[in-house]
């Protein structure tokens, strides 16, 4: 019964999602329906990634599980710049990496803290991605400092965006070289003990070839759940009187990002918490040095180019959560409470940006 009931939610919500969309049902009830399924067609990719990683290796698989974990938000992202949404766009940035550094990672340190005293994981990657996580706040300040003072002009200031946006993913594809190649080893997790193994790093769901079938059909849906969703949230914004800033920030985040959550916890659980911080600071990362990026060259190619200059009340939330998440994890070391500290925060955010 339990083998069955996923896949039939899968396909259920997405065909009600499908059917709600082009029925032209009541826009809230369409956003409501959309939501869910984004939610179970983002675990479908997140299994779908996990099992080609298998068989891609490790150093491939935690590049593949990075990339097409960020899929979702992604594809949202891109429908958002279509519509002209640039705020909720830079919003939902804002809100997938302190989501990541806050409710992901906060959640996983606090629900393995409850079955594990202390976990230990490697001091060393924990420096290197929190020092990666500044120079990409560094990157967020600098155009709208030089922007907000009347140092360069608007269309400058759209110039020094698409050049940052080329450094930072010139950044991060040297990282994925440093990480997967020249330092693979330095970096490894010093908890690797083939009794913690999960069952599935053993024996993959499916077959290779239904893997890679099964990934692309997950991406395809998600781009239809995504673009039925983005359909909705104008109106529902209005309808309840909620700012863009939250909306981006905080619900298409966490709808975004659904799968990371549940597989961050769940592998923390099983005392992995290495894995579990891989995921929530390698997914800020890959935000910040590659999907924001790539979304400002989206936007030049559409013809009107999206600047990287984000909000003051925005940078102040991404610099927030830097600082807390790498004064936590620089030790190598986590317990439950640290991982409360970071949901304090987040909700402390959560409550600010919805009173906006």
């Amino acid at each position: 019964m339990k083998k069955w009931l996923s896949p039939a939610l899968l396909i259920i919500t997405f065909l009600l999602a499908a059917i709600a969309h082009y029925a032209h049902w009541n826009p809230i009830l369409q956003f409501v329906i959309a939501a869910i399924a984004v939610i179970f067609v983002a675990g479908f990719l997140g299994r779908a990634t996990e099992s080609v990683a298998h068989y891609a290796g490790q150093r491939l698989g935690g590049f593949l599980n990075a990339t097409f974990g960020n899929a979702a938000e992604l594809i949202i992202a891109i429908f958002l710049i279509k519509e002209g949404l640039y705020d909720m766009v830079k919003a939902s940035l804002t809100g997938s990496i302190i989501g990541n550094l806050l409710l992901v990672l906060g959640a996983s340190l606090f629900a393995g803290g409850l079955k594990y005293k202390v976990q230990n994981y490697n001091v060393s990657l924990a420096g290197l991605s929190g020092s990666l996580m500044i120079v990409a706040v560094i990157s967020l300040f600098v155009p709208a400092v030089f922007l907000n003072t009347h140092s360069i002009t608007e269309t400058e200031a759209d110039t020094l965006s698409l050049v940052v946006a080329g450094i930072l993913i010139l950044a991060y594809l040297a990282w994925l070289l440093f990480s997967m190649i020249t330092h693979k080893d330095y970096l490894a997790d010093v908890t690797e003990d083939e009794d913690q193994q999960l069952a599935h790093e053993h024996e993959p769901a499916w077959s290779k070839g239904r893997s890679i079938l099964y990934l692309v059909l997950a991406t395809v849906m998600v781009a239809f759940v995504s673009e039925w969703l983005v359909g909705t949230l104008e109106t529902f914004t209005t309808q309840f009187g909620l700012s863009e800033l939250f909306v981006g920030a905080f619900l298409v985040a966490i709808i975004g990002n659904a799968a990371e959550h549940s597989a961050a916890i769940l592998l923390a659980m099983k005392n992995k918490i290495g894995a579990s911080v891989e995921i929530a600071v390698g997914s800020s990362l890959q935000i910040a040095l590659f999907v924001a990026p790539v979304l400002i060259f989206v936007s030049y190619f559409t013809g009107d180019t999206m600047d990287i200059v984000f909000s003051t009340i925005e940078l102040v939330a991404i610099a927030v959560s830097v600082f807390i998440a790498k004064s936590i994890t620089q030790d190598g070391s986590t317990n439950w409470y640290e991982g409360l500290m970071l949901l304090v925060v987040y909700v402390m955010l959560g409550v600010s940006f919805f009173l906006v």
